[in-house]
């Protein structure tokens, strides 16, 4: 009987393939509740800001401080993306070392901690939450069942992860992508196949319940050919140097914060009068994921304040700084079309929706050094296929720009970050 015979007619191989196909349905439909249930939260919390502004400086700091704390208090290991937690996971080979960064308990801090956060003005994303929700809850199902070996327990963390990110964007393609350039590893050719039937069945669950993608659009995109091709050089160069720039500028902030030694809870609420006031002086704008002001800019070319970009970007550092968990995914979309509309009003030199488009990618791949990822997500969120060569093109030209700034990428950077001040911990201890 040849080896794949043999797999067809095995318990454990069924068992597996059970653990991979129930997970992603599971994590799909997860996902999908924590998108609309963050976009109820960011909505609510800007429409009483709004009404009464002295909200915000009273909500803001105090909410952050309390969501902070319980974070740290109750579930441990759910600060922050949560992808910089789930790459470590990947490279550990004790499952007891692992769940320190993956577990249930994390995923249900980091399905509700978001939301706290967003009631209380940040600019939070679910992107990164909605990786470690995802690798944390297959990692659990295959404790459960206590998963056999090292392969399959790898294999169920970046299944797990990249599900999370497909049914995030409703985009299975994009987190086939994310696997394979952000979070994989080498595996086993059986274990790759779980990972990318997981990835599918997680996105296209996602897909039908909010039935349709983040920021679909029925306009049909042309490129004319000539100057007008300027604009892939120009949006792909300034955003991936803005991306690479925002990128700095956390991992930098990170390390400064750290050897300031202030307790979380007081850096969280000096952070949130922080916010309080970038969404003042936005008129609510900074606040939430962002994702709705996004698609009315680039669905009807809304007009936006032209420093928009500045607060949406502001906030979200301040958001990461504050430990609260929290992805930059949506809020760096946003951060790029606002750049892009921009672009777009000052240099006309190619049609708004497609700069607006191009700086999204460009902002995105700049942000992560994942030129892959940046397109496929562009191009699957926004069905923009007629121009994807230029799309494609903006996200390497931003890649390229981003490592003149940033030697390594985010991620790793943070996991950087992540094993020094392990390191010093340790090294305290023993002092």
């Amino acid at each position: 009987m040849n080896d794949y015979r043999k797999s067809f007619f095995s318990f454990t191989s069924w068992k597996q393939r059970f653990v991979f196909w129930l997970g992603a349905v599971l994590i799909g439909l997860l996902i999908s509740s924590m998108t609309l249930l963050s976009e109820w939260a960011g909505q609510s919390y800007r429409a009483i800001s709004l009404a009464y502004p002295w909200f915000n400086f009273i909500i803001a700091p105090f909410g952050l401080a309390l969501t902070a704390w319980l974070g740290t208090r109750f579930f441990p290991g759910s600060q922050g993306s949560g992808i910089p937690q789930v790459k470590i996971a990947l490279e550990l080979t004790n499952s007891k070392e692992r769940k320190q960064f993956t577990s249930l308990r994390i995923a249900v801090g980091k399905t509700f901690l978001p939301i706290m956060g967003l009631l209380s003005g940040a600019s939070v994303g679910f992107g990164g939450p909605a990786t470690h929700v995802g690798a944390s809850l297959m990692a659990s199902l295959g404790n459960l069942i206590k998963s056999p070996t090292h392969y399959t327990a790898k294999g169920l963390l970046l299944a797990g992860s990249a599900a999370g990110f497909a049914a995030m964007f409703s985009a299975p393609l994009a987190g086939i992508m994310f696997a394979i350039e952000e979070m994989g590893r080498t595996l086993e050719e059986r274990i790759s196949s779980l990972v990318l039937t997981a990835i599918i069945l997680s996105g296209v669950t996602a897909y039908s319940i909010l039935n349709h993608t983040f920021f679909f659009t029925d306009e049909l995109l042309v490129l004319p050919w000539g100057t007008s091709w300027l604009a892939i050089p120009f949006c792909g160069i300034i955003g991936g140097f803005l991306g690479g720039a925002f990128s700095k500028i956390l991992v930098r902030g990170q390390r400064y914060l750290h050897k300031l030694n202030q307790p979380v809870v007081l850096i969280a609420f000096i952070c949130g009068l922080f916010i309080a006031a970038l969404g003042y002086l936005s008129n609510g704008e900074s606040f939430g994921t962002g994702y709705q002001l996004t698609r009315n800019i680039i669905q009807s070319d809304a007009a936006i304040d032209p420093l928009f970009p500045l607060y949406k970007m502001l906030a979200t550092c301040a958001t990461f700084f504050s430990g609260i968990p929290s992805g930059l995914f949506v809020p760096a979309i946003a951060t790029g079309a606002g750049l892009g509309a921009n672009l777009a009003d000052w240099f006309p030199i190619a049609p708004t929706s497609v700069m607006i488009l191009l700086t999204v990618t460009a902002y995105f791949s700049g942000m992560l050094q994942s030129p892959f990822t940046a397109f496929v997500v562009v191009l699957e969120m926004t069905h923009s296929h007629e121009i994807s060569i230029p799309i494609i093109a903006a996200a390497f030209l931003a890649a390229g720009t981003s490592r003149l700034i940033n030697p390594k990428p985010l991620y790793q950077s943070l996991c950087d970050n992540h094993h020094a001040i392990q390191k010093n911990k340790s090294n305290n201890d023993e002092n």
